[in-house]
């Protein structure tokens, strides 16, 4: 099958030569996780650049955990905002674009999913005047994009999706899983946490039950809490702002903890890192979960496909329930959340049996069933 002969028809680019290239993927702190792979890849062709990550001030707060990362520009750019423009802000992405050229960047690559567009950025791109601007694109868009690749099935997996890109740039995979590095500051706060729940070394759970949007929140996680606090301690955690549903799940239960706004992002890497195992929904826990080597038993509502966003380097249980509306991509469910009809004593049972996996214990030691 022949490809748009303007497919790639920018001159193949000098990787090790180039000394500073801007990294595209301003979505949330799960996306920027994603992109570890590729930035493992781009960090092996351009050992020498510098390489700064263009994020939303959500999946900024993953930097600290790629050490690929030298440099963090942080905006709401408009392509990835629901409201328009005002009269007053007719370009809102100018304070951007000059940000940028100061910046001086040889190269842009961009980084989305199959349902965003890379065309918006790639213009940004071109007006701060960066000369190598890469993405992924069903469509053709113009000049924008300086080395535009057609881009791959729907269904490819988040990681695999970026590594494509490269792969037609000339820049290998080196890794196809998550990583992250804990900085030891962030281990210390999840020790303090810790400490401060009287809590003693040993296995623990982690649940964190909050997620972007209210049609990816599991209904049942205090059962869960519950039953999975007879067994092990069990840690509900979640930012500030997720104060009243983490005390909603934790408050009066035997073994659960409620620790919400206590550690940033690192802190909670430290914090899963220790855990035996973690339960949330689809959202940026379970990616941080995946990066940081913890099982995990996920909650995956049908707002996406499963296979573009699973876990894949760690021990996990994915649950939910098919549904003829998924993938629905809603930010609230209009029917009663069908797709996350699990029963709790379900994903109790799955939970347990990864932390006994991850403890390196029998069966019996935790109080997981024995088939």
């Amino acid at each position: 099958m022949f490809e748009h002969p303007a497919a790639l028809v920018g001159a193949p680019v000098n990787w090790p030569a180039l000394r500073r290239i801007l990294v595209v993927r301003p979505d949330n702190l799960g996306d920027v996780l994603l992109t570890g792979p590729a930035l493992a890849a781009l960090r092996a062709a351009a050992p020498h650049a510098r390489i700064e990550l263009l994020a939303s001030p959500a999946g900024a707060a993953a930097a600290a955990l790629l050490p690929e990362i030298d440099d963090v520009v942080v905006a709401r750019v408009s392509w990835q905002q629901i409201d328009g423009p005002t009269g007053e802000d007719r370009d809102p992405d100018a304070a951007l674009v000059a940000d940028l050229a100061g910046r001086a960047h040889d190269a842009a690559v961009l980084l989305t999913s199959f349902s965003q567009s890379p065309w918006p950025a790639a213009e940004v791109c071109r007006r701060a005047g960066i000369p190598v601007r890469a993405g992924l694109s069903k469509e053709f868009g113009g000049t924008a994009l300086t080395h535009w690749v057609p881009a791959p099935d729907d269904g490819l997996h988040q990681v695999d999706r970026a590594l494509h890109l490269l792969g037609r740039l000339g820049i290998p995979a080196t890794a196809r899983t998550l990583h992250a590095a804990v900085p030891a500051a962030g281990h210390s706060d999840a020790r303090t946490a810790l400490a401060g729940l009287g809590l003693s070394p040993g296995p623990y759970a982690v649940l964190l039950p909050g997620a972007s949007c209210p049609s990816r929140r599991y209904l049942g996680f205090r059962e869960v809490a519950a039953g999975l606090g007879s067994r092990l301690p069990v840690v509900v955690s979640g930012p500030a702002a997720e104060e009243e549903l983490v005390r909603s799940i934790a408050d009066g239960l035997l073994g659960v903890f409620p620790l919400a706004g206590a550690v940033d992002v690192p802190g909670l890497a430290g914090l899963l890192a220790g855990a035996a195992v973690a339960v949330t929904n689809n959202s940026g826990g379970m990616h941080l979960a995946d990066a940081v080597g913890t099982p995990v038993t996920v909650l995956f509502a049908g707002t996406e496909d499963v296979d573009q966003y699973r876990p894949r380097s760690v021990p996990a249980a994915v649950l939910g329930r098919p549904v003829s509306c998924s993938p629905c991509r809603q930010f609230r469910c209009p029917f009663a959340l069908e797709c996350l009809d699990v029963p709790p004593a379900e994903v109790v049972a799955a939970a347990l049996d990864l932390a006994g996996t991850s403890c390196g214990v029998e069966p019996g030691a935790l109080g997981i069933p024995v088939a």
